[in-house]
């Protein structure tokens, strides 16, 4: 195990009907900006129960901005941090998924970077998700109300921006965007659609696997943590299809989600995040849902990678999908394989996409999509660094090829 220094200092509060404890965990006298996304989280009155927590006692001034996008853009989080300066707002609520939390703890961040005429400066605010160049040493406090468990935004310190003006999605990370605090409460999870709700599934899987798919370094604990929730994502997922109204299932959906990328099982452990780079890069181009990209990309990475990911591709294969060779009659690639085809399935029965036809694209984005990988920088990807350009086209290549 490589050496690690872990820091989590969010606070969870977690189980059905904990919003109307924001009347303790939010400042008495704080000027809130509640922050949300299209619409969902007033059609469905948790905007009303969040309002009602927050004026139950103190004299909190609350203010609204909604139509934070599924892929946050830039220029709609400038407005809003816009407004925080206008409105002298001291705490940001988020209300939503992942989406809204990575977008507010952005506006939470580049709020500081004002011109002189106190307007945020688009030019520090894009130097400073891209490049770090610009210094961010302060940040409006924040808080999280989750309605869509997937991206693990709630406990952790990073998020991702969509730019479409310049065709990027990027990601950004700052200890300063820890929320202080996380309302999980799974039956907020219960009026979701359910291609959102797989979804979400998909993309807590895909985080467990971009920090376990890598190579041995004997970290029993977060290995064994890993392969757990992988395996409580497999059987849940389809569950949850055959019993929407099942609020365990739901629980453990939204928990498992939230430790798939909280920091834990990734300490002490190398990364990997290549399929979440094209994937990103598929989104921003073709507006594919970020999860969708993720489950066309990771089987065809598995395919590609496997003499690198050869040791724990097997071990994933033994210990998530029990598929153990006890005649002895499979070859170490054909047990890969048969595990690959196995997440696929799993794929498949949430009724995501696994090859790049299945999203409405052929060969053709390839080249598109190595053009933004280059413009980005991101040309040394994986846990070795060396998945270069020409890695990334092999990759897509297999994702437009079912035969691969």
């Amino acid at each position: 195990m490589n050496n690690f220094e872990y820091y989590n200092p969010v606070r969870i509060i977690f189980g059905e009907g904990q919003i109307k404890k924001l009347s303790e965990l939010v400042p008495e006298k704080a000027r809130v900006l509640i922050t949300y996304g299209g619409g969902s989280a007033k059609r469905t009155g948790t905007l009303d129960e969040v309002k009602a927590a927050l004026t139950a006692n103190g004299a909190r001034t609350v203010f609204e901005f909604g139509g934070i996008e599924p892929n946050p853009e830039f220029t709609t989080l400038l407005k809003a941090a816009d407004m925080v300066n206008r409105e002298r707002i001291n705490f940001i609520l988020a209300v939503g998924g992942g989406s809204v939390i990575d977008g507010s703890k952005f506006v939470a961040l580049v709020s500081s970077l004002t011109e002189a005429d106190g307007t945020v400066s688009r030019d520090r605010a894009w130097a400073a998700l891209t490049s770090y160049a610009v210094k961010v040493d302060h940040a409006v406090d924040l808080g999280a109300v989750l309605t869509i468990p997937a991206t693990g935004s709630e406990m952790n310190p990073g998020g991702v921006v969509n730019y479409s003006e310049r065709h990027a999605k990027l990601p950004f990370r700052s200890p300063l965007a820890y929320p202080k605090f996380s309302i999980l409460d799974p039956a907020k999870t219960l009026t979701l659609p359910e291609q959102q709700v797989m979804n979400g599934i998909a993309d807590a899987y895909v985080h467990v696997m971009e920090q376990y798919l890598t190579y041995p370094v004997n970290a029993k604990v977060q290995d064994a943590f890993s392969e757990s929730l992988l395996k409580i994502l497999i059987e849940e997922g389809p569950a949850v299809k055959q019993q929407p109204d099942n609020i365990e299932i739901r629980k453990n959906i939204m928990w498992t989600a939230t430790m798939a990328l909280n920091g834990l099982i990734g300490a002490g452990v190398p990364q990997d995040w290549t399929t979440h780079m094209i994937g990103h890069e598929l989104t921003s181009l073709y507006g594919i849902d970020h999860a969708r990209t993720l489950t066309i990309v990771l089987p065809s990475l598995m395919r590609e990678l496997k003499d690198s990911k050869k040791e724990k591709l097997l071990q994933y294969a033994r210990n998530v999908w029990a598929i153990t060779n006890p005649q002895g009659n499979m070859s170490e690639d054909e047990i890969i394989e048969a595990a690959i085809v196995e997440t696929e399935n799993f794929f498949k029965s949430l009724g995501l996409p696994i090859r790049l036809a299945d999203a409405g694209l052929d060969e053709s984005a390839i080249s598109a999509v190595l053009k933004q990988l280059e413009e980005h920088g991101m040309v040394a990807l994986g846990e070795h660094k060396q998945n270069d350009l020409t890695v990334s086209q092999r990759i897509l290549e297999r994702a437009a090829d079912r035969a691969s």
